[in-house]
């Protein structure tokens, strides 16, 4: 028990806390503390991030894949998404690599696209209307 104390108070007090899809910090940062920008910015990336990854679910070519990974993988780091821009980053990885793309990889990166997605809609549901 005494331990668990020790090793707890060691931990820096961001690992105390739930990991949010969006670092909110990282886009506070990106839209210079304007709310309502970053409001706006997370609608466009919904958007983004919709679009890119329904793409990538049909895509089959090489150059397809390649450049709809990218495009998420890019526009997750930009907000702070990066579940979502680490596994983009790993299947880019792997088809540079010359690996094929399983289907679960594809469903993994989906269920972390779905998860930014519910996330977005919750903090826009609960922003004041303009």
């Amino acid at each position: 028990m005494a331990q668990r104390a020790i090793v707890e108070e060691a931990l820096p007090q961001s690992q105390h806390r739930p990991i949010r899809p969006v670092d909110l910090v990282h886009l506070a940062k990106q839209c210079l503390g304007d709310e309502n920008l970053e409001l706006e910015v997370l609608r466009l990336f919904d958007t983004t991030l919709s679009t890119y990854f329904g793409r990538l679910k049909l895509a089959t070519a090489y150059d397809d894949l390649a450049i709809n990974l990218h495009s998420i993988k890019g526009a997750s780091a930009g907000v702070g998404a990066w579940s979502v821009a680490d596994l983009a980053q790993r299947l880019e990885k792997d088809l540079k690599g010359g690996r094929p793309l399983r289907a679960e990889q594809i469903d993994d990166l989906g269920m972390a696209v779905e998860e930014v997605r519910d996330f977005i809609a919750r903090m826009l549901a609960n922003s004041p209307e303009d």
